[in-house]
This record gives structure tokens, sequence and C-alpha cells, in this order.
């Protein structure tokens, strides 16, 4: 299927935005601290056109998904409509609210950016989707507005109340660097990827959701931790003695944030590849001690990884809850992938390498 078989005319525009993975920073970024985040080369692809399908004075849009194979069509007097047309037509909704003019739309979405794997398949088709409307309208809306404008999409219409990160990330990351952001004030630097490392994503085979899982749970622990401790955000903490006069599990989530934002801090100093590795894999233990985000397929994945010497380090990536890790890996060990998964299997478990280098895996 295509655009036009679908709608019977051709598209008017389209536009793309890539997934992303994490590699520091991770349930950081709705308490305004700080995250590194790059691009992967999987993206989603929106193409737009005009619906005539119009009348009493309604829009009436029409939203078909390729991977899925389904189609939805909604109105002005809809409800806000599930699953993929969420994130559609909440970016409709931010962009009518903000005061620009939509008018009755057909969508056709695409994308190769694995779901349900954390590598933020959501952010990639809200940015898309913005992308195409900016072009389709003319509207004059930079790269960060769009991200803006995704990530309210996401928290009023698609229902997790997530930070800016993967918005961010989407809209102004690339595959060659990692992007520093502070998500407070969004000031970002681009950095290059560590010395003679490359980036290896495995899935765990765990399939999550954000918005049925912990996620939201966890982000009012946090804000009631602030609010505890008498800051605007955990953000403003760097001491981690201060969380010892919290209850818990409040004392221990303030505890991953304000270790997770020094983590980053560091890297951004400058560190060595090995060094990197290292706050990988503290980060990893954090989450899965402290933030109880990970499963036990991802810590069995990630201990895998960790004791690979071909690894720098490695924890999980994408908030959690199942997933995929992200691997530190020493450039050209050609096979790794696939030796890793092969244990991963032996563990009893089933994984796929999602973000492979043309040096890392002889695997097709």
């Amino acid at each position: 299927m295509d655009f036009q078989q679908v709608f019977g005319k051709p598209p008017e525009t389209q536009a793309s935005a890539p997934g992303r993975v994490n590699l520091l920073g991770e349930h950081t970024d709705y308490n305004d601290g700080f995250v590194l985040p790059t691009a992967i080369p999987q993206s989603t692809t929106v193409q737009l056109g005009f619906s005539s399908d119009a009348y009493g004075g309604l829009r009436h849009h029409h939203f078909y998904s390729e991977n899925l194979n389904e189609q939805v069509s909604i109105s002005d007097i809809n409800h806000t409509p599930s699953g993929f047309a969420s994130y559609i037509f909440g970016c409709i909704e931010v962009l009518q609210k903000a005061g620009h003019t939509i008018p009755s739309l057909s969508v056709y979405v695409t994308s190769s950016v694995p779901m349900g794997s954390g590598l933020s398949s959501s952010a990639a088709l809200e940015v898309a989707t913005l992308r195409a409307l900016r072009q389709l309208l003319k509207l004059t809306i930079d790269d960060v507005e769009i991200a803006q404008f995704a990530q309210q999409a996401e928290i009023h219409y698609a229902g997790v109340q997530c930070g800016i990160m993967d918005q961010m990330a989407s809209s102004l990351a690339d595959t060659e660097h990692i992007l520093f952001l502070d998500t407070r004030t969004l000031e970002r630097r681009v950095m290059p990827l560590p010395e003679k490392a490359e980036i290896l994503v495995i899935d765990s085979g765990v399939p999550r959701t954000l918005a049925s899982s912990g996620y939201n749970q966890r982000r009012s622990e946090c804000e009631e931790a602030a609010r505890s401790l008498g800051v605007k955000a955990l953000r403003d903490i760097t001491d981690v003695e201060v969380t010892e006069q919290l209850p818990e599990p409040l004392r221990r989530r303030a505890r991953h944030v304000i270790t997770e934002n020094n983590r980053v801090l560091e890297v951004l100093q400058g560190v060595s590849s090995e060094r990197f590795g290292e706050l990988m894999n503290a980060s990893h233990a954090s989450l899965r001690d402290d933030y109880e985000v990970s499963v036990p397929a991802l810590d069995t994945l990630v201990e895998i990884l960790q004791k690979t010497e071909a690894v720098y380090g490695a924890r999980l990536t994408g908030a959690g809850f199942g997933g995929a890790s992200v691997a530190l890996v020493k450039s050209g060990h050609k096979g790794i992938a696939t030796h890793i998964l092969e244990q991963y299997k032996q563990a009893g478990y089933t994984g796929q390498i999602l973000v492979p280098s043309l040096e890392l895996s002889d695997a097709a």
C-alpha cells in the first residue's frame, strides 16, 4: 500500500524524523536535568495531503499506518483517538491551539523505528508529523518549537507525562554525534562519540508502553521528593547525601536522578571511552536498584554485555520496563553482536539487534 492507493491521490509533501538512543541521563529530563542522546539510523516518514472530506464546518482527518495496516478517521467532534492516531491528532491539536489553522488532512505513516523498544518511535512520529505540517502549511516554527509541540502532544493526547529529551533528540540530533541537552534551559552541545567506540543496541524482547507502565508514577514520586526538599526540581540538588532525609521510595528515586545528572556532567568535562563505559554501568545499576525500572531480561542482557571484553559499558535505554539495552563497544569487533545474542538465548531469552554498526555485526 502507498498514499495514493489509500487516499486516491498522491501526497502533497512528506517529512521524516529519526528515533533515538540515550547513552546517559535516564529519567532526568522531567526533572529539569541533563541527558546524552544520539539519533539512530531508523526513522519515521509521514506523508500529508489535503482532504476534501469536510462538511458541516467540521474538519475530518484520515490517518493510515502502513506498519499496523490500520486506518483511523476522526472529526472535530470525536474524542481523542487511541494508538498511533493519538500522536498525530495531538500534533494537529497543539498547533491549532497555538493559533495555526489546520485543514482536513490525509496522513500516511511508515516507520523503521522499532516500536516498544524504548527508541522513541512516538517522538519520531510526532516530529515527522510536525515537520510535514510545517512544510505543507508553510508554518514559521523552528526545530526547537517542533520538539516543544511534540512534547505537548505526547503529554496531553497520548497520556505520557514525558520530559522533552526524546522530542529534542528526534528533532535535533544526528547519528554521528552525541547531543548534550540541558532540559531546563534547552542549552545544547554537539559532542563526538567516545574515541574508538561504537554503539550497539539490542532489544531485550520485552515490549513496553510508557502510558501503561510505572513511568508516570516515577515522575510523580520525583516531584514529591523535590517538594519535600524545597526545590523546584531534583536537578537543583547535587549532593546525594541530602536524600537521606526522605522516606522510601522517594529517597532512592531522588538518589538516582542526582547521581545520573552527575554522571552526565562528568562526561561533559571529557572522559575516556573506558570511563564512559563505567558510568553507563553505574547508570544501569542505579536504574535497576534505585529507580526500579529494569526487568530480569534487561538485567541479564546488560550483564552479558558488561562481561564481554570488547564492551566498555552497557545499560538499559529508553526508560526501562522492557525495551532495549545500549552498549558502548570497542570499534572493529566483527561478530560481537551475534555472539552476545547467542549467550542471551542460552539464558532463555530472545533478543534482536536493532542498531548494528557495519563493523560490529556479521549478522544479516
